[in-house]
């Protein structure tokens, strides 16, 4: 509060006292920016503190499951490369997004299945999803504790994929050049296990039901391929598949530094 002065004409004395502001607006002012900057603060710190978040990186192999090539599950064909990010709500769930890229190799010489084998026929395709949904732990999974940690867990959500559209003509594989998306429903399975307080590793393999036939150019859209009669071949009741298959590794922040719970 600010002094105020007083000067006494018969005693020739200065005499000093507080000012009376408490009607002052400015003050007044003051004392309500000061109070909200606290509550956003306290607000903030909340947040941060409250929840712990993972952000890392995903690398594997990618493979399909289709009318071209091998018929196996999990048997990577290329390579498969992204990111992913984590929101721990509870010691058994998370939300989380991922940005996955990847590449597989539909070759029929490969195959187990000998008509195939005598077809011959060999295609490239490349994905790139964008995913987000919910994983879900076997056993508790507290993060805020000391010591490692350790839980198998289940993830599934909606994904969006772009792929690359091809089809066959008398045999040969043509490159449209352009791409097409669609979506798709993950099926993943996995563990995860941190390492030290900042630092967890995991592996998964992430089955993928996509809403299209043509991963592997065996069913196009006709409209795209008017010069064929018929270029759909296989089993054109069945949507194609595919599957990631890789390691993650992920730093964690916003942990509680002296709680052992989760809001």
């Amino acid at each position: 509060m600010p002094l105020k002065a007083v000067y006494h004409v018969r005693t020739g004395m200065l005499e000093f006292s507080r000012a009376n502001c408490c009607n002052c607006y400015i003050c007044k002012l003051l004392e309500f920016m000061r109070s909200l900057l606290f509550l956003m603060l306290f607000t903030i710190c909340g947040m941060l503190y409250g929840q712990t978040y993972e952000i890392g990186v995903f690398g594997g192999g990618a493979n399909n499951i289709g009318d071209v090539g091998r018929t196996n599950f999990i048997l990577p064909s290329n390579y498969a490369v992204g990111g992913l990010f984590k929101w721990n709500k509870s010691k058994r769930y998370a939300w989380r997004a991922s940005l996955i890229y990847g590449k597989f190799k539909a070759d029929d010489s490969k195959s187990s299945i000998a008509s195939r084998q005598q077809r011959g026929f060999v295609v490239d395709n490349s994905i790139m999803e964008a995913s987000a949904g919910l994983e879900f732990n076997f056993v508790e999974y507290n993060l805020h504790k000391l010591g490692p940690a350790f839980t198998p867990y289940l993830y599934t959500g909606v994904t969006y994929f772009r792929y690359d559209y091809n089809f066959f003509d008398a045999g040969r594989l043509q490159n449209l050049d352009q791409t097409d998306g669609t979506f798709a429903i993950p099926m993943t399975v996995g563990f995860k296990y941190r390492i030290s307080q900042l630092f967890i590793i995991g592996g998964e393999i992430g089955a993928r039901y996509t809403f299209t036939d043509n991963l592997d150019a065996s069913n196009p859209e006709k409209s795209n391929v008017s010069q064929q009669i018929d270029p759909a071949f296989g089993n054109i009741f069945s949507d194609d598949w595919y599957v990631f298959t890789g390691l993650t590794f992920t730093y964690t922040f916003g942990r509680k530094p002296c709680m052992d719970c989760f809001e």
